[in-house]
């Protein structure tokens, strides 16, 4: 049910009211976001339907703030909902904020490899630079040196046959040396040679491993590059969820002391709840009592007759066929099957912790939709919004049935289909589902009353 029209003032909302859908519609979006990048939906093997989960749970838990708060000024309703989109987002945004870091983390970790892994083959390119200069000093040394050599050979200036060792010795001991000086000679002429051959090789692999270097050099500095993004990507990202809990934690504090400021507000539409729910209680109470004569009367004209044709020697009429039970004879006013966004019983009021009595259910149902009588009798009253409370409101008269008083209740309705006094039979269109009074969505708003009493429909059968 939702809050009466009471004629003392309202305190200003502290001017936050035309920012109430504002905040709403941020925390929302902010929910969706988080719900594609938490971390929870990541570890899903399909984020989509991840997503579309998140996304009705948070369409129910609306709906049903929007059904426990019913009976309040629309405007405090909203921002209490507006507080708890907030509330429900914050840990999203945490997670969210918690997921970015530990990638930011990991982004940097990897820039900080690729960076050593580049300076490590920079430093190997230098070297092998550095090697290949020093190698071609001594080949162009080597290389001078032989040519020198050969030079002097084509001159004959170096130039000793093994005859001329044999005629120039003068003993055998001397040839000996001559022939052993020849060749040292030629060995250290070949070993050159060798060398030669050798640094050139050592020069030649030198050279691939320069140019394979400077490939890999080209590589690592792409994936720094790559790995430079990601790091800022990844610390935007931070920033932004970091953002995000500063402006949810802003917003809270705002509208948490807006609620504070209104509790006086609160604690006075309860009291007007409670009137009304007073107030509609005694109305039924005399439709239970004006049913009650009316049945006394019946059986009193009943007994009349029984007793004039006993008399007069006549048999007695027959009795009428014995009514069904109420509890059987009732039916939901909206098909099945019934979503109950607000069940029946004591609500309590988060804002001041107050507590009042919902005196029915509260379904699901689309603005326009029809709703039927739960049974046939006769419309005691239609009362047009506004009507505290309750907005547009039909109120029938089932009289006895199995031996009790019924009488139903239907609230919120955009459009009437019935007039007061009016018979209509069970399954009637009665009217239709709006949100009519003060109430923040269109749904069904029904009550069942048993001789004077509330009770809960849900427990009925059919319900």
């Amino acid at each position: 049910m939702t809050a009466p029209a009471r004629p003392t003032a309202r305190r200003p909302m502290l001017r936050l009211t035309a920012r109430w859908p504002m905040l709403r519609r941020g925390a929302l979006a902010l929910l969706v976001c988080l719900s594609l990048l938490g971390p929870a939906s990541l570890a899903q093997a399909d984020p989509r339907d991840d997503l579309v989960r998140q996304q009705q749970e948070n369409a129910q838990r609306r709906e049903k703030l929007q059904s426990d708060m019913e009976g309040l000024d629309q405007s405090l309703v909203e921002t209490h909902i507006a507080l708890e989109d907030a509330r429900a987002a914050l840990p999203g945004a945490e997670a969210a904020l918690a997921q970015a870091r530990a990638e930011l983390a990991a982004a940097e970790r990897e820039q900080e490899q690729v960076a050593g892994r580049l300076a490590v083959a920079e430093e190997e390119a230098r070297s092998l630079e550095a090697a290949i200069a020093e190698g071609g000093e001594k080949i162009a040394a080597t290389r001078s040196a032989m040519g020198e050599l050969a030079r002097s050979t084509y001159r004959g200036e170096n130039t000793v046959s093994t005859v001329e060792v044999v005629l120039d010795s003068a003993s055998t001991e001397e040839f000996l040396q001559g022939y052993a000086v020849r060749e040292t000679a030629v060995r250290a002429q070949t070993q050159v040679l060798d060398e030669l051959e050798t640094m050139a090789a050592v020069a030649e692999n030198q050279r691939t491993r320069q140019d394979a270097v400077t490939v890999r050099i080209g590589e690592l500095k792409a994936e720094a590059d790559l790995a430079v993004a990601a790091a800022d990507e990844a610390r935007a990202a931070a920033e932004q969820h970091a953002a995000q809990i500063r402006q949810l934690e802003s917003e809270m504090a705002t509208l948490a002391a807006a609620l504070e400021g209104q509790k006086d507000d609160v604690s006075g539409q309860i009291a007007g709840l409670q009137a009304e729910n007073a107030q509609l209680g005694a109305e039924i109470a005399a439709i239970d009592e004006a049913n009650r004569r009316a049945e006394e009367e019946r059986k009193r004209k009943a007994a009349e007759e029984a007793a004039a044709a006993a008399r007069a020697g006549r048999a007695a009429p027959a009795p009428p066929a014995p009514q069904a039970s109420g509890a059987t004879m009732l039916i939901p006013p909206v098909p099945n099957p019934l979503f109950v966004t607000s069940g029946y019983g004591m609500r309590w009021y988060p804002i001041t912790g107050g507590y009042w009595m919902h005196l029915g259910v509260d379904l699901r149902s689309a603005c326009g939709n029809p709703q039927y009588a739960a049974a046939g009798g006769t419309v005691s009253a239609v009362k047009p919004h506004p009507n505290g409370t309750h907005g547009n409101q039909v109120i029938v008269n089932h009289g006895y049935l199995g031996g009790s008083s019924y009488v139903t209740v239907y609230n919120h309705l955009s459009r009437f289909a019935v007039r007061a006094g009016q018979q209509v039979s069970q399954g009637q269109v009665i009217g239709n589902t709006g949100q009519t009074g003060n109430v923040t969505g269109c749904h069904v708003h029904f009550e069942v009353w048993k001789n004077g009493r509330s009770l809960d429909p849900m427990g009925l059968p059919g319900f």
